[in-house]
């Protein structure tokens, strides 16, 4: 089983168009995925989102997303580790899968598995 690290970090934002004027202007690019529910940056070999309302999972601050090979066996490990599972993993389409879980100090953590 491969961690390739964080590649990934969600934001949830209060204002999508004032976020995105923010991050466009550090990132110096434009979008990459850019529409009402979700705006996307592909940065340095990273992801950088942006999710109005902190989206469907409620987020309220940002979460990085671990890329590993196998993501039900990360949650086994973690979980056995003293982790618990906040969101199984589920396809987000294009063989995606993402999931979340949170450590002993309810912070929440991501992983993600493309197929």
């Amino acid at each position: 089983m491969t961690n390739e690290g964080i590649k990934t970090v969600l934001h949830p934002v209060s204002d999508l168009a004032a976020a995105k004027a923010v991050y466009t202007a550090l990132l110096g690019v434009e979008p990459t995925t850019d529409s009402p529910y979700y705006v996307g940056y592909e940065f340095a070999g990273q992801q950088i989102g942006l999710l109005p309302g902190g989206g469907p999972q409620g987020m309220t601050s940002p979460v990085a997303y671990w890329h590993v090979s196998d993501i039900e066996a990360k949650l086994a490990e973690v979980t056995a580790a003293g982790g618990t599972v906040k969101d199984a993993a589920k396809d987000v389409g294009g063989g995606r899968l993402v999931a979340s879980f949170t450590d002993a100090d309810g912070n929440v953590l991501g992983l993600v598995q493309d197929q």
